[in-house]
């Protein structure tokens, strides 16, 4: 396997994140919070979104072009801020980039997910993509092989977040209506007790998804243990950057700029200026992948 060269990281590089479209905010989010001096490049890959109705082969050529377009604004490490691309493409990335630490969010929410349950069975929604792939599955029997792990996708919920319809009786009927499935009645120590939200769309739609499932089912949003992991890899490789004024933020498009500021207001905590967005081409950059 021949890939594009990496070069050795610097604590003043940025950390690349990159997701199929806005879905990667919520990420962006929590690494934003958790580190809040370092400098991000956010790409999101808006020309060919979703990933998640895409083969494997299609997102693993995706998503090393996009590193390739990030690892060109010198990057000293890649997160993968979406479900599917972390599924089928984390570790090719890994193999393509030795000398950058590359994470994605699939271990950070089944380790969460395994902390978090009390009667070991676990749910997971996501895309077609990734629960066809059992990327969760297998990473939380993993590490608890006597979990019960039952898997649904949701695909629908990814349209209803870029929308912004996150509230609201309509929308709680079709979150009831695609997780009725998992939420059929079990004796009680069968029954669900932790829900993983395995598309990064989907935070968005978490306060009417926990009325869906009842407060007996916790909800795990690998964002804030993806920011947690991200931030112990630098720091074991000395790459945390010391400055002490907030990081930059820049953001990479492949289509829609427009769009894209408008939709991420419904993901990002902070306002983005159209301005600040720039539409790039990244499939001129090469890939691997045949």
């Amino acid at each position: 396997m021949i890939c594009a060269e990496a070069k050795a990281a610097e604590v003043d590089a940025a950390i690349g994140v990159f997701d199929s479209g806005v879905g990667g905010l919520t990420v962006l989010n929590a690494l934003r919070e958790a580190l809040p001096n370092e400098n991000l490049v956010y790409l999101g890959d808006t020309a060919r979104v979703p990933y998640g109705t895409k083969s494997a082969v299609s997102v693993m050529r995706y998503a090393e072009q996009a590193v390739s377009a990030l690892q060109a604004r010198h990057i000293k490490a890649i997160v993968i801020a979406c479900n599917t691309a972390s599924a089928m493409a984390l570790e090719h990335l890994q193999a393509c980039y030795p000398m950058l630490p590359v994470l994605g969010v699939i271990e950070p929410g089944a380790i969460a997910a395994c902390k978090a349950t009390r009667r070991k069975h676990i749910g997971v929604i996501a895309t077609e993509s990734t629960t066809n792939n059992q990327a969760y599955q297998k990473a939380i029997l993993g590490l608890m092989p006597e979990a019960r792990v039952q898997a649904q996708a949701c695909s629908l919920f990814v349209a209803l977040a870029e929308e912004g319809w996150h509230e609201g009786t309509l929308v709680e009927q079709i979150i009831a209506k695609c997780l009725s499935p998992m939420l059929e009645r079990h004796s009680p120590e069968e029954q669900l007790d932790t829900l993983v939200l395995g598309c990064t769309h989907f935070p968005t739609l978490s306060q009417a998804i926990a009325r869906v499932v009842g407060k007996e089912v916790q909800l795990v949003d690998s964002a804030a243990t993806t920011a947690a992991a991200v931030k112990e890899r630098l720091a074991a490789a000395a790459l945390l950057n010391p400055q002490k004024t907030s990081g930059q933020l820049s953001f990479l498009v492949t289509d829609g700029p427009d769009r894209f500021v408008r939709v991420a207001n419904n993901f990002f905590n902070e306002e983005i200026a159209a301005a600040s967005v720039e539409l790039v081409d990244i499939q001129h950059h090469s890939s691997v992948v045949k």
